[in-house]
């Protein structure tokens, strides 16, 4: 990861699970825990004196929990990294949600299987993801504020080998809107979401990373914030203008055509890219359905997912756009389709909603 090992605070309540996350922690190369509490207030001091930059924090605590540290970090002039730890319930994917949109790095699942050996290998198989991930974002992150302002005025300068067009618009009226994200995802689309009118003329179709119960928490959260009603996709959907919806965790999602009616299948199709659901899966379909009436948003995620499926809406003529680097809280799935010059503009995250209505106002243009 880096020559300076990234320094990690554990908190959480219970022994158990201070004990197994730090041992996991530990065995990832570059990764030093500095050191553990046992609850929300002991985190806020810890803090302040270990000054760690990242933290392992569980979401249900005595004292103070998860989201009321997390708020008290946010506001600090530089907070640190927080992974937060999530139970696998509805309360737990519903505060986890709250975490992430509150600008939690992402967070993993406490493992709770009867064989304690394979609980440890599944949590550091999580946290060694997640935790590379923070670590490669922190490496290339942090520009100055003046940079910050000359990003947003020109997205490309991030991306010197493509930029695209600021004003670039579909060949063709849109149909639908479908939107590959992963890491960064749930603060990323509570950004984007509300900044759409209700009246929107077309569907959009999200393959977010998550797994089950966490997207529906996802939904409906976003369903409060936004002009727009935003759901948790089920089999055989219309997918409407005005609806925004999201592929369930631990299913794959696609479009179909039935007659003049587009909509979603959902599947238990295999995992692509490790993923289900898969935004290669979403895209593919999108293409084989809509051809170049689609427009697709390669969004702030670890990994590649999305660009098998950015090759094929290319070929068919597709508009598509990337989030630029320095809005992506993770530079992965952007990274490639711009570099294979896949997509017609970079934006940053501010001016991805100015673009999906400016491409589906030619449905009403004259």
């Amino acid at each position: 990861m880096n020559s300076t090992p990234l320094r990690v605070l554990v908190v959480d309540d219970t022994a158990f699970y201070r004990k197994i996350v730090a041992e996991a922690l530990r065995a990832i190369p570059d990764v030093e825990v500095v050191g553990t509490a046992v609850n929300g207030r002991a985190a806020i001091e810890k803090y302040h004196e270990l000054r760690p930059d990242l933290l392992t924090l569980d979401l249900e605590m005595p004292e103070l929990d998860g989201i009321a540290v997390l708020r008290r970090l946010q506001a600090l002039p530089t907070p640190p990294g927080v992974i937060m730890l999530s139970s696998h319930t509805s309360s737990g994917a519903a505060s986890t949600t709250k975490a992430l949109a509150l600008g939690a790095f992402d967070f993993v699942l406490k493992p709770e299987g009867p064989d304690p050996e394979a609980n440890s290998r599944r949590l550091l198989e999580q946290l060694r993801n997640k935790v590379a991930a923070f670590a490669a974002g922190r490496a290339t992150a942090a520009p100055s504020p003046a940079d910050a302002v000359r990003e947003v005025e020109a997205p490309c300068e991030a991306d010197p080998d493509y930029c695209g067009s600021s004003d670039a618009l579909p060949a063709v009226p849109v149909d639908a809107v479908v939107i590959g994200i992963s890491t960064g995802g749930p603060d990323a689309l509570t950004k984007l979401l509300p900044r759409l009118p209700a009246d929107l003329p077309v569907p959009v179709l999200i393959g977010q990373h998550m797994p089950p119960i966490f997207t529906r928490s996802l939904a409906e959260d976003l369903d409060r914030r936004s002009a727009l009603r935003v759901v948790e996709a089920v089999d055989g959907q219309t997918a409407e203008p005005g609806l925004v919806l999201i592929a369930p965790g631990g299913k794959q999602m696609r479009l179909e055509r039935d007659a003049d009616r587009l909509i979603v299948r959902i599947t238990d199709d295999p995992p692509e890219n490790s993923c289900r659901p898969a935004v290669d899966y979403l895209f593919r379909s999108a293409a084989l359905h809509l051809g170049p009436a689609v427009m697709a948003i390669i969004m702030t995620g670890m990994g590649s997912d999305g660009t098998l499926g950015l090759r094929i809406l290319k070929q068919r003529g597709a508009f598509v756009i990337a989030q630029d680097r320095a809005s992506c809280v993770v530079f992965g799935m952007p990274a490639q389709p711009i570099h294979e010059r896949l997509v017609d503009v970079v934006a940053p995250l501010s001016e991805i909603a100015r673009h999906i209505e400016r491409a589906v106002a030619l449905r009403t243009s004259p």
